[in-house]
C-alpha cells in the first residue's frame, strides 16, 4: 500500500521539475524565443508597409481615373440619347446622393430629364400590399386589363408606367389623358413623392436600387416590388435600366433578383457601378443599347457579363465617301 510519504515525495518531485523547467526556459529558451518573435514581427511590419503602399497607389490611381472620367463625361456621352426623355424612379432606400449626378448625366447625353418619382417605404410595406392593389385597380382607366396573375405591384407598375413613360415618341412630353390622377392618388396615399414633371411622359427610365438589400421577413416581397416596377416601365417605354451599386447585385439585392426573373432579366438592362463616374457613363450606354433593342448586365458584381456594352465598330469610309 502506498503511504503518505510516497505521495509527498511525488508532489515535491513534480514541483521541483516545474521549477527546473521554468528556470531552464527563462535562461536557455528565452533568447531563442524572443529572437524568433522579433524576426517575425519585423517581417510582418515590412509586409504591412508594403501593402499600405500598394493600397495608397491603387487609391491614387483610382482617384485619377475617376477624375479623368468625370472631366470627360460630357464628351463620352454627348448625343448618345439625343431626342429622348428620361425619368428617374427611386426605390425606397435609394442613395439620394446619386440624384444630381444622374440628372447631369442625362442632360449631358442630350436627353431631357423629366423628373423623379421616389417610392416610399410605405409602397413596399407588407401591410399595405392590399391597399396598393386596390389603389391600382381604382386609378386604372375603364377597359384597362391587368395581366393574368398580376401581383399588386405588377398592377401598380402598370398604371404608374402608363402615367410617366411611353413607347411612342409622338406622345412623349405629354400627360397621358387616360392616366390623369395616377401620380396624385399614389402621392395622396404617401406611396411616392415626385420632383419635376414626371407626368410629362418620358421615353426611357432609370430605376435606382436601394443602397443596401432589404432585410427582414418581408425582404423578398419588397425586392420583388422594385423588380416589378422596373419590368413594368420597360414594357411601356423604349428602354429601362436598373442601376445601383455592387450590393444590389448580391443574391438578395434588387439587381441580383432581377437576373433570376425570366422575361424581365432578358429585357431590363442592369448596371451595378452607378457610384463611380465610369459606371454612370455605362448607364447612358446601356440606355442607348436599349434603343437598339438589346439589353445586358453590366458592372463588376455577380451576374454581370461585362463592364459596359460592346461598341459596334464604325465602318471605315471608302475613298469615294471621303471625297464626297
Amino acid at each position: 500500500m502506498i503511504d503518505f510519504r510516497y505521495h509527498l515525495v511525488s508532489i515535491v518531485a513534480i514541483f521541483l521539475a516545474l521549477t527546473v523547467g521554468i528556470v531552464l526556459g527563462s535562461t536557455v529558451l528565452e533568447p531563442t524565443f524572443f529572437k524568433s518573435a522579433e524576426e517575425m514581427t519585423a517581417s510582418l511590419r515590412k509586409a504591412n508597409e508594403s501593402y499600405i503602399t500598394q493600397i495608397s497607389d491603387l487609391q491614387t490611381r483610382e482617384e485619377g481615373g475617376d477624375s479623368f472620367v468625370t472631366n470627360h463625361t460630357p464628351e463620352l456621352v454627348r448625343g448618345q440619347l439625343a431626342g429622348e426623355r428620361v425619368v428617374l424612379v427611386e426605390a425606397p432606400g435609394a442613395p439620394a446622393g446619386m440624384r444630381d449626378p444622374i440628372q447631369k448625366l442625362i442632360s449631358s447625353a442630350g436627353a431631357v430629364y423629366t423628373g423623379r418619382v421616389s417610392l416610399t417605404d410605405k409602397f413596399t410595406a407588407s401591410d399595405q400590399e392590399s391597399v396598393v392593389d386596390s389603389l391600382a385597380a381604382t386609378v386604372a382607366p375603364a377597359g384597362f386589363h391587368f395581366a393574368d396573375g398580376a401581383t399588386a405591384y405588377d398592377k401598380a407598375a402598370a398604371v404608374l408606367s402608363g402615367a410617366i413613360v411611353t413607347g411612342d415618341r409622338t406622345q412623349a412630353g405629354r400627360a397621358n389623358p387616360s392616366m390623369t390622377g395616377v401620380l396624385e392618388a399614389f402621392q395622396a396615399g404617401d406611396f411616392l413623392t415626385v420632383s419635376g414633371n414626371p407626368d410629362q411622359r418620358a421615353t426611357m427610365a432609370i430605376v435606382l436600387a436601394p443602397a443596401q438589400p432589404y432585410e427582414g421577413e418581408d425582404a423578398d416581397k419588397q425586392t420583388g416590388a422594385i423588380v416589378s416596377v422596373a419590368a413594368g416601365l420597360d414594357s411601356s417605354d423604349l428602354g429601362t435600366v436598373l442601376t445601383g451599386t455592387t450590393t444590389a447585385s448580391s443574391a438578395t439585392g434588387v439587381i441580383g433578383v432581377l437576373h433570376d426573373t425570366g422575361e424581365a432579366a432578358s429585357n431590363v438592362s442592369t448596371v451595378d457601378t452607378v457610384d463611380i463616374p465610369a459606371g454612370r457613363v455605362v448607364v447612358v450606354y446601356a440606355l442607348r443599347e436599349q434603343l437598339a433593342g438589346r439589353s445586358g448586365a453590366y458592372g463588376v458584381g455577380s451576374g454581370s457579363t461585362a463592364f459596359e456594352p460592346a461598341v459596334a465598330p464604325t465602318p471605315t469610309p471608302s475613298p469615294a465617301t471621303s471625297r464626297g
